[in-house]
């Protein structure tokens, strides 16, 4: 045994050290949940590594004066890690986030104009291409990027965000809790299946699997639920983008 191996066996853990060693599974099961809402190219593996970051971070920061238990505390570490890392992974191509605005306007548009909710053969003719394709548009939008409920609102890809042209800035004098009000007010408008939908995904934090066994459809159409919803939130938050700089103007 080398002069280090020999200096660590007799040396006692830290309590940092037995936090980690204790909760080392919490963060496989968190790292499997998410990927169940992930395309299958993101491996488990990173958000394995990314996530006993988190760990580690959680346990050299715990103490128990913070009212909430370690695994607790540790679990929203992880996460956090995760979907940092997530962020800066981007598996689209640009053209399918070019897609994914000309869906969402051309979705404003018609819905501006009919004063309700536009289904998807007239977006699709908005758009010049087939409801077929349409609905691929919005599914390939809703699966290159995993957002949690409060991302939806704040950060890189976030619904208020892209709603805006790439040239614009985000509204300096608008909270974040006015944007995460517009967000709720939108979902609450949204139909009905896609607001179940929506519900399931971001709040109960169910995949595209599990959410076709409660809607009794393919995991197929619940991505297009989803993408078409996500679309419909990027007109409309688009809408209250703009009210809001007008009102601050």
């Amino acid at each position: 045994m080398s002069r280090i191996g020999s200096y660590a066996a007799v040396q006692p853990r830290s309590e940092a050290d037995v936090l980690v060693a204790r909760h080392a599974e919490l963060v496989k099961r968190i790292a499997y949940h998410l990927a169940g809402r992930l395309p299958p190219q993101v491996e488990v593996e990173d958000l394995v590594q990314a996530g006993m970051l988190g760990l580690l971070e959680a346990a050299a920061h715990y103490t128990a004066d913070r009212g909430a238990s370690f695994e607790t505390y540790a679990g929203i570490r992880i996460r956090g890690a995760m979907l940092d890392a997530l962020r800066k992974l981007d598996w689209a191509p640009r053209s399918v986030h070019r897609k994914a605005r000309a869906a969402a306007q051309a979705l404003r548009e018609v819905e501006n104009e009919l004063g309700g909710e536009a289904d998807a053969a007239t977006v699709a003719d908005r758009l010049g291409v087939s409801v077929d394709e349409y609905l691929r548009i919005v599914s390939d939008a809703a699966s290159c990027r995993l957002l949690s409920y409060e991302e939806m609102t704040t950060g890189e890809g976030a619904v208020v965000e892209i709603a805006a042209d790439e040239k614009a800035n985000p509204l300096a004098d608008v909270t974040d809790e006015a944007m995460r009000d517009a967000l709720i007010a939108a979902i609450d408008e949204l139909p009905e299946r896609e607001r179940l939908v929506m519900s399931l995904y971001y709040e109960r934090e169910l995949n595209l699997k599990e959410i076709g066994v409660v809607l009794k459809v393919t995991e197929s159409r619940v991505c297009q639920l989803h993408g078409q919803a996500l679309s419909r939130l990027r007109g409309r938050l688009r809408d209250w983008r703009e009210t809001a700089e007008e009102d601050a103007a």
